[in-house]
């Protein structure tokens, strides 16, 4: 039986260490029995404008998309309480692709649970954001167009990739 091969979405391409932790991510992966991909472009040309580079990335990330088989993605809070905008699109794209996408968060909780903890200067009381705006509770951990979508897992890459197993192995539904 061949491999399944995966994206991995997230954040992390814009760590310090992306790199190297990209490699140790795609050998947690290979662990788990999964050929990994980690979207982190080292082989664009020199010297390319800003939004040449940016499109070419785009292009390149949404071939990768399409050539695995699903997609996992950290959907921790980056730059403040909302996951990363691009790894949101990713995992959209890869839902209205059909393939099956499984997200994880290191905490419990349902999304405006998480964002007093993590981000109390955020929010007001009740269910009001700083701004006065309306959070989104429904008991869910993310927005509803994401946690609806993906199997959210609570843990690590490690945890959502024996999530993944299970799922890939599952007959489809109806």
């Amino acid at each position: 039986m061949s491999r399944h091969r995966i994206y991995l979405a997230g954040p992390d391409v814009f760590r310090p260490d992306a790199a190297a932790h990209g490699r140790r991510l795609v050998a947690l992966c290979a662990q788990h029995g999964f050929d990994a991909v980690f979207p982190l472009d080292e082989s664009l040309p020199a010297g390319l404008p800003g939004p040449e580079a940016a499109r070419r990335i785009y292009q390149a990330n949404l071939a990768h998309i399409e050539a695995c088989d699903a997609v996992v993605a950290n959907l921790d809070f980056f730059r403040g309480p909302e996951p990363d905008s691009g790894t949101c699109f990713e995992l959209g794209y890869a839902v209205a692709r059909g393939k099956p996408v499984v997200a994880y968060l290191p905490e419990q909780g349902s999304f405006a649970e998480r964002i007093r903890r993590r981000h109390p200067q955020a929010v007001r009381e009740g269910l009001l954001d700083a701004a006065g705006w309306q959070l989104e509770e429904f008991g869910l951990p993310l927005n509803l167009m994401l946690a609806v979508p993906a199997r959210i897992v609570v843990g690590d890459l490690g945890a959502a990739l024996a999530v993944l197993r299970t799922t890939l192995a599952a007959p489809p539904g109806p």
